[in-house]
């Protein structure tokens, strides 16, 4: 894939691992995380901070998701998105891949806070926002066949088995880094992935003009 038709991936990209690199300089890792982090507990409620220090909250699912905690979790998301996303950008085009990010950046957040809205734990990571290109990637574009599994398409079983491997993956990436299972965000990656295969099809009409 030619890097130059997919802008908004390494665009993407670029800001996480300047970001990344930015905060890890200066030291200001622990107080970007704290205002520019997704608190499900932040929801209807004033945390105590000092005054300006916090996004707004409406804001907070989409600017966690150029926050990574740590090398490993950079990279690793780093190589998920320019994979997946390089292939999906240039048939989807830039404003539907942008919309696709996002999409799943509030997706996530959203699944994050309805499985515990009283949670105080900061979620960060481009995970949501990557796990929404895997399901499209699975659903649409992925050419391995899948054999049906009772009345189950071939198509979904496939998406399925993807998102249980993306899973998985951050649960033992989680683990590798000292974080453990309670810190790894599933739910968060579970809503990005339901954004991706909720969107793909209608995606692929807004493309392609409804064709």
């Amino acid at each position: 894939m030619n890097a130059g038709h997919t802008p908004v991936i390494n665009g993407y990209a670029m800001a996480c691992v300047v970001i990344f690199i930015f905060l890890a300089i200066t030291g200001y890792e622990h107080q970007a995380f704290i205002g520019a982090g997704f608190i499900p507990g932040r929801f209807g409620s004033e945390l105590i901070a000092p005054p300006g220090t916090m996004l707004p909250f409406v804001l907070t699912p989409l600017s966690s998701a150029f926050l990574h905690a740590g090398v490993l979790h950079l990279v690793f998301n780093m190589i998920m998105l320019l994979f997946i996303g390089r292939q999906l950008e240039a048939p989807l085009g830039s404003s539907a891949t942008a919309f696709l990010l996002v999409a799943g950046a509030y997706a996530g957040a959203l699944a994050q806070w309805i499985a515990d809205p009283a949670s105080l734990t900061i979620v960060i990571g481009a995970s949501g926002a990557i796990s929404a290109l895997v399901a499209v990637y699975a659903l649409i574009f992925s050419r391995t066949r899948t054999a049906a599994i009772g009345p189950i398409p071939g198509h979904w079983v496939r998406a399925l088995w993807l998102a249980a491997a993306w899973i998985g993956l951050q649960l033992l990436i989680g683990i590798a880094g000292g974080a453990g299972f309670g810190n790894v965000a599933i739910w968060a990656h579970v809503g990005g992935f339901l954004a991706g295969l909720l969107l793909a099809r209608p995606l692929l009409r807004w493309r392609f003009k409804g064709r």
